[in-house]
């Protein structure tokens, strides 16, 4: 196998699936796990299964493709699918039993001709998003009413739930938290006047990672995990934030990110290191060579900046990464690093790691979900 490659801890994912577990506050609120993006770069069928063994009832994909995919692996339960799909596609998300998000009058409308034409005799259920602040996708909260009238008119849909999400609930000051509060009263307003038109609303649904942990009130009928289930927070919903409210969530890093030394090479004062000579040695140096690059997912604006740990000691990453290949700075005749040693990038404390994605994340500017779903697929994932 190749020595470049994600290693996926199945006890840390059962580990994040109880914390999740532990912070729904009725035992009839059902829980759904985002799987999209092939389970956040962890593996979608892998982590469907083990989510589904630790208590979920649903999933989430963002395409037709990805629900598929689970349903060609044998997994039977509902899947949402997020995101919005062509006409074209219609066809196979009614054939494979995916649940769309409908809004408007011509998508439902394409959708109750697709069931025709496909789906059985029942009613093909489908889930109606409102748009209560996020600006995406969704009919307005004031539309919602007769929205779903659409829907339960139809010939062949069903409404199974109706649904929103929150686009600042991974927010901490004033502002943020007031704006979530519209959202979710509005989302209630939208749900009241779907029953007020004699509308059974079916599961609704409005709080993500983020609101799941922080705001137990909209937890409604099912709240959706996304990024926690692969042990990271939400924005400035972190660690330090529950612990400093007095309730502890403690989750692990699922994935790590390994590598493995192949050459050593001296370096004299004075030369360069990989396109466009962007690293000079300022000292006589050692330089490691790992077999991982931007194909991989270690994209090439990480560097300068990006570390690595090779046998428990941090060594930066100097010039620019390459596509298959990056160098590393391990100093001179170093006794620590030898040839076939390991360097491991990200990851739980047990992996080797001295740092997570999110700390990779703040340095570079970006979120801890760009840095796992970044990892390609030609980076072999290996359950631990």
């Amino acid at each position: 196998m190749r020595s470049t490659r994600a290693l996926i801890y199945r006890d840390n994912l059962r580990h994040n699936l109880g914390v999740i577990r532990s912070f729904i506050k009725r035992p009839q609120t059902k829980l759904c796990i985002a799987v999209k993006a092939d389970g956040y770069g962890c593996g979608a069928v892998f982590t469907a299964r083990t989510a589904l063994e630790c208590g979920a009832s649903y999933l989430a994909v963002a395409t037709v493709d990805e629900g598929i995919e689970l349903r060609e692996n044998g997994i039977t339960c509902p899947v949402l699918m997020l995101s919005l799909c062509t006409k074209d596609e219609m066809e196979a998300v009614i054939k494979y039993n995916i649940t769309p998000f409908v809004f408007d009058r011509e998508y439902i409308g394409a959708f109750d001709k697709a069931a025709g034409r496909f789906g059985g005799a029942a009613a093909f259920p489908v889930h109606l998003a409102v748009d209560t602040g996020m600006g995406r996708i969704g009919c307005l909260p004031e539309e919602a009413a007769e929205t779903a009238l659409l829907v339960t008119r139809s010939e062949h849909l069903s409404l199974g739930g109706v649904c929103t999400h929150c686009s600042s609930a991974d927010g901490t000051t004033d502002a943020d938290r007031a704006y979530t509060k519209m959202q979710f009263d509005a989302f209630v307003s939208a749900v009241d006047a779907i029953k007020a038109a004699g509308i059974e609303p079916g599961i609704c649904h409005c709080a993500a990672s983020a609101a799941l942990l922080d705001h137990p009130e909209m937890q409604l009928d099912m709240v959706r995990s996304g990024i926690i289930t692969y042990g990271y927070y939400a924005g400035q919903i972190d660690r330090e934030y529950f612990a400093a409210k007095g309730t502890p969530c403690e989750l692990e890093p699922v994935m790590a990110l390994e590598s493995e030394v192949v050459a050593i090479r001296p370096f004299k004062a004075g030369k360069c290191v990989s396109y466009g000579r962007t690293w000079t040695a300022e000292r006589d140096t050692d330089i490691a060579v790992l077999p991982i690059g931007y194909a991989d997912g270690l994209l090439r604006r990480f560097s300068p900046g990006l570390t690595v740990a090779i046998s428990g000691k941090s060594y930066p990453v100097v010039g620019r990464i390459c596509m298959d290949q990056c160098m590393v700075d391990i100093g001179k005749n170093n006794s620590c690093v030898h040839r076939w040693d390991k360097a491991v990038f990200f990851g739980p404390a047990n992996s080797g790691a001295l740092q997570d994605a999110e700390d990779i994340a703040k340095r570079t500017g970006t979120i801890s979900y760009e840095i796992m779903t970044g990892i390609t697929k030609r980076v072999p994932r290996v359950i631990v």
